[in-house]
């Protein structure tokens, strides 16, 4: 059975854990007596990770969502009533509190990352396993305000688990607490290297991982040469350099044989034509699955999720990304139904041919031509929006055949998991694949765009059976574009090179289908590069509902005042 470490401890205990740790103690557990032990430690930091699921309850309102709909590579899609993707791929507002469930989980995260550090320091905990959950918990409120700060800016800086009204904290001081808290993660963390860790564990190659990423998000988008620390130091390139060399060369991490294992499409039970045979290392292709060598980091999922508190532990990015419903799955195999968003933009597949034209086992191992589906109906329930000839085949559902019925007809599972796994045959709760949130792929680019050299890009081009490069910038954008497709990085990575308002424009124009009639995307609210202008380089609305709470302490992000940026539709 696929399950998760934290599942069942974050179930009985951190529903709503707010509310025994802040209430007055008598007989209960609170800020003031709990935790006192190792065991409490554990507790409270299975809750910090169990943060990561809530968000996941409701994708659309999440970072990682609002950024791969709002790149370029991607469009809103939906239907017609689907405003809110729509909404985030022009950078418009659609709802007031649209982002409210992510912003509250990102916070109830931190809140419970500051209760194991500072419990562990009030208490004076110590030895190698304190540690080593400390540097858990620094870790993930990085994380939490990592991607706080690239989808808002500056944010609220909380660092303790007393109650405070704040306005939000200077960008610098936010980047500041990221790098402190990384820096002392790093060095708290351990060796253990990929395999000695618990699969869903925080690693110390993970923490600095997400220090180059911060590094280059942060000097980059910025025009800063080094990241800031909490005590006035500061992390430099070369530092940040040190720390890739490590991981790439002590973690235990690496690439995996064929790009194409990444993705569940290769799973044992369902039989695509385009992914049978032998991948480019002679072997069998064959889904790595969760847990493998190339997955630096990663939120973990279950076949428990239901209806109540648990639908976060059901991969709904899965759901939200899949083609749009409203057909048999004969016409879609191998891929699944969902809502249809993130539509892939047609330019995409363009720039894939022209520049790099013999990438097929990539190109067609990340996007599929909806037209070689031959009984694909487009539309979907006849309101599929800004839908394109394109769809993007990483975060998807893939189903798989099961029998034939009394007509002669297949019969199909509404994905593979039901057969792997024993999820629930339902196409709403079945996504059990885990989202990988930094990959060993990444951090090879990583290092070759911070040494300005070609190593890291050359070991990934030649896992797809490419010829060498020598190291440009243009060749290293063009190596993250696709080699990372649909991963969550695209809009940092156009915003931190500041290439966004060109290629934001570009989207004007585009071929697409709106309820299966050709049309064209066309301007919103001035345009793409006028939006993003206006949102001081493509940052999103913070919840009005936070704004009301603090008493007009916080303020809204420029471009989203009043009605202005309102998304109103087609």
């Amino acid at each position: 059975m696929k399950n998760i470490f934290y599942l069942i401890i974050a179930l009985v205990l951190f529903n709503g854990c707010e509310d025994f740790l802040d209430t007055e103690a008598l007989t209960q557990k609170d800020t003031t007596n709990f935790p006192q032990n190792e065991e409490d430690v554990e507790k409270i930091l299975i809750g910090a990770y169990n943060s990561l699921n809530v968000a996941v309850a409701d994708p659309q309102c999440t970072y990682f969502y609002a950024a791969e709909l709002a790149a370029d590579d991607r469009f809103g899609g939906g239907g017609e009533n689907d405003k809110l993707m729509q909404a985030w791929d022009k950078l418009m507002n659609y709802s007031v509190d649209a982002s409210k469930p992510f912003w509250k989980a990102r916070y109830q995260g931190i809140f419970r990352a500051n209760n194991v550090i500072n419990s562990i320091e009030t208490v004076e905990l110590e030895g190698e396993a304190i540690a080593r959950k400390k540097g858990e918990a620094l870790f993930l409120r990085a994380f939490f305000y990592h991607e706080l700060a690239e989808m808002y800016g500056d944010v609220p800086l909380h660092t303790t688990t007393q109650p405070e009204n704040i306005a939000r904290t200077p960008v610098d001081e936010v980047y500041a607490q990221i790098a402190s808290d990384l820096k002392e993660a790093i060095e708290v963390l351990g060796d253990a290297k990929y395999g000695e860790v618990e699969s869903g564990r925080v690693s110390k190659w993970a923490a600095e991982a997400l220090m180059a990423r911060v590094f280059l998000f942060y000097t980059g988008f910025y025009d800063k040469a080094s990241l800031p620390l909490v005590d006035g130091g500061a992390v430099s390139k070369a530092e940040v350099v040190a720390m890739l060399d490590d991981c790439i060369n002590n973690s235990g991490h690496g690439l995996l044989g064929d790009f194409r294992n990444l993705w569940s499409y290769t799973n044992t039970h369902t039989k695509w034509d385009q992914v049978s045979g032998n991948g480019v290392d002679g072997e069998p292709l064959k889904w790595a699955g969760d847990g493998n060598k190339e997955s630096v980091f990663a939120i973990k999922f279950s076949n428990f999720a239901d209806w109540s508190t648990t639908i976060g532990y059901s991969n709904q990015y899965m759901l939200h990304f899949s083609l749009r419903g409203g057909q048999p799955y004969a016409n879609t195999f191998p891929f699944g139904q969902g809502w249809g968003a993130g539509p892939v933009n047609p330019q995409l597949v363009i720039d894939w041919q022209t520049q790099e034209p013999n990438d097929e086992i990539r190109r067609n191992g990340s996007v599929v031509n909806l037209h070689s589906l031959p009984d694909y109906k487009f539309g979907g329930w006849n309101d599929f929006m800004e839908e394109t000839d394109y769809w993007q085949i990483k975060s998807v559902h893939v189903t798989a055949k099961t029998g034939v019925d009394s007509d002669g007809n297949d019969t199909y599972a509404s994905s593979f998991s039901v057969l792997e796994f024993g999820a629930t045959d339902n196409f709403q709760l079945d996504g059990v694949t885990e989202l990988t949130l930094i990959r060993f792929s990444d951090v090879l680019l990583m290092h070759s765009e911070l040494t300005e050299t070609a190593d890291g890009i050359n070991q990934v081009r030649a896992r797809v059976d490419l010829p060498a490069v020598s190291y440009t910038l243009d060749n290293l954008k063009n190596e993250r574009r696709f080699e990372l497709a649909f991963e969550g990085r695209r809009w940092a990575d156009i915003r931190r090179w500041g290439d966004a308002p060109v290629l934001l424009a570009q989207q004007e124009g585009q071929p697409i289908y709106r309820a299966s009639n050709p049309t064209t995307m066309r301007a919103f609210g001035g345009g793409y590069k006028a939006r993003y202008e206006a949102t001081n380089g493509g940052f999103f609305p913070i919840p009005e509902s936070e704004i009301a709470l603090s008493n007009g302490l916080l303020v809204q992000t420029p471009g989203y005042e009043g009605s202005t940026g309102a998304y109103q539709g087609w």
